[in-house]
């Protein structure tokens, strides 16, 4: 239990609150367990409520007409999401799959709401929130025009790096849980050409390619091809 509220209390909803609202509002949280794989809402559902990752790793996708598929992100412990139906209460933008088995908290808008009312710095974080992912979106925006797929290679692995990556004696371990094909739907590009900027990285001495991982063993190198 401690653990778990450790790890809520990181989460942009809880951030701002003292011990009194953190119990109050940890009190309309619903535990919700998925396994790997498994899909907890998808594109076009109603949104009724918010999710801060407990465990594991989830992403969000979303589906082009002709069925190719784009991976918005991946989220990890104390990561939200969801949140967007809660001031713009139509359907679901994207789909979320469990990467991983995972746990998260979910809170009801219901619940919610009211709590909002009385407590506007609340309003304000999760407002912040947003805005960090609106400005996300538009870096990622950028790069498809601007970034050629090595470079949004090399920057994907280090943002997953930040999330996921675990010093070791021989570098940073970054186990990422994805596919070739997500990871290419993670930068917009096809798998056979971010395996050959994956190639060239490993040839160069900068990673270590594993199953679902990557050793970074140059993370300057990678920042400058980042850029």
């Amino acid at each position: 239990m401690d653990e778990i509220n450790e790890v809520l209390r990181k989460a942009p909803l809880f951030e701002p609150l003292d011990e009194e609202d953190t119990a109050a509002l940890r009190s309309s949280v619903n535990e919700v367990r998925l396994g790997r794989g498994q899909t907890l809402f998808n594109e076009g559902d109603e949104g009724d409520r918010l999710y801060v990752i407990l465990s594991g790793k989830v992403k969000l996708t979303r589906t082009a007409v002709d069925g190719r598929e784009n991976l918005l992100g991946v989220l990890g412990p104390s990561e939200m999401f969801g949140e967007l139906s809660l001031f713009d209460p139509r359907p679901r933008t994207a789909s979320a799959v469990a990467v991983t088995d995972s746990v998260l908290a979910g809170l009801g808008h219901d619940d919610l709401r009211p709590f909002l009312s009385s407590r506007p710095q609340v309003g304000l974080q999760l407002l912040k929130s947003l805005a960090a992912r609106l400005r996300r979106t538009n870096d990622v925006m950028a790069d498809l025009v601007f970034t050629d797929v090595p470079g949004r290679v090399a920057k994907a692995l280090l943002e997953l790096a930040d999330k996921f990556g675990k010093e070791g004696d021989d570098g940073l371990h970054v186990h990422h849980d994805l596919t070739q094909e997500e990871l290419a739907q993670l930068v917009g590009a096809s798998r056979e050409t971010v395996n050959k900027a994956l190639a060239e990285f490993a040839l160069r001495g900068w990673l270590r390619i594993e199953a679902k991982a990557v050793v970074l063993l140059d993370v300057e190198r990678m920042r400058r091809r980042a850029r």
